[in-house]
């Protein structure tokens, strides 16, 4: 009776485990199999060792909280890609899920949402077709960086809004972007320039480099490494969205890495599309805009103030 008393309370110490993590379990072992790899999981699931032409432990606490986010008609595909995604990163010098080994190499992009598979990528929108996209690179300075996937964040003690921040502090602090005065058709602007495929993000640090007008600036994004700005300060920013709309599609239309053949405005740390499109008519282009409700009010209250001849 001693005997089985032991056993009894020895099997009333060991947890239960859920049955979500029980049925993802038998799921990564399937997939691990047929990609030709025998597994073993820690006693707490943490993570799993997968020994076959390469020994690899994948860390899991990532994976199973984006799985309970899922339902489980995604979690094929979810964990297809998560071993797959382990074992391409393998030579990384570094493990993206530790988040102390990651934080120096975090930076962000900004990129078309229409590029973008919302579930392998962490983000957030700065507008409805720009999206500021979380990445790791290789070195210090973040060059060549992968996005993120949301599984490794996972693994973090932070969340993915943290991560983003902390990546645009590290942007700030490690990469300064150069600046000249150009023109456009006669409208003054500044070109800004960066390193790394990261530089539109210092859009958020725009006043580091130069005096950022009340009513915000015009922005062109015409690659990732590049902004070309217009302060907003006259009337005169309604020929600076043309120039700047024909300059912007010029390039996107000639070159390959181009990011947007759009105008934008930053104001108020927000950015916004302005609505400008191009339209053949006669024989002739016509630029056609139609302004967010906010910026449109800016141009009403700049024609008031042209017309009583105070624009600066």
């Amino acid at each position: 009776m001693r005997l089985f008393r032991r056993r009894r309370d020895r099997r009333a110490e060991t947890p239960r485990r859920p049955v979500e993590e029980v049925d993802l379990d038998s799921l990564l072992a399937l997939v691990a199999d047929n990609l030709g790899y025998a597994c073993a999981f820690e006693p707490d699931g943490a993570t799993l060792t997968l020994t076959g032409p390469r020994r690899l432990t994948v860390r899991l606490a990532g994976l199973r909280a984006e799985a309970l986010r899922r339902s489980r008609e995604d979690w094929p595909v979810l964990v297809s890609g998560h071993l797959a995604h382990a074992l391409a990163c393998a030579d990384e010098p570094f493990d993206a899920c530790d988040l102390e080994q990651a934080r120096p190499r975090l930076r962000t992009r900004i990129q078309l949402d229409d590029d973008l598979d919302p579930a392998h990528v962490v983000g957030r929108h700065l507008t409805a077709d720009l999206v500021e996209v979380l990445t790791i690179g290789p070195a210090s300075t973040g060059s060549g960086g992968r996005p993120v996937r949301p599984e490794e964040v996972g693994c973090w003690p932070i969340t993915a809004g943290q991560a983003l921040d902390l990546a645009l502090e590290n942007a700030r602090r490690d990469e300064r972007l150069s600046m000249t005065e150009g023109d456009l058709g006669g409208v003054a602007v500044r070109r800004l320039t960066g390193p790394t495929e990261g530089a539109a993000a210092h859009l958020r640090r725009l006043g580091d480099y130069l005096r950022v007008p009340s009513d915000g600036v015009l922005v062109a994004l015409p690659d990732p490494a590049t902004l070309i700005v217009h302060p907003v300060e006259g009337i005169g920013v309604v020929r600076a969205i043309e120039r700047l709309r024909l300059f912007a599609q010029r390039e996107f239309d000639r070159r390959a890495g181009a990011l947007s053949p759009q105008v934008y405005w930053w104001h108020a740390g927000r950015l916004s599309l302005i609505r400008a499109d191009l339209i053949d008519q006669d024989g002739q282009t016509r630029l056609v805009v139609a302004p967010p409700p906010d910026f449109a009010r800016v141009l009403a209250a700049l024609a008031v103030r042209s017309e009583g001849g105070t624009e600066g």
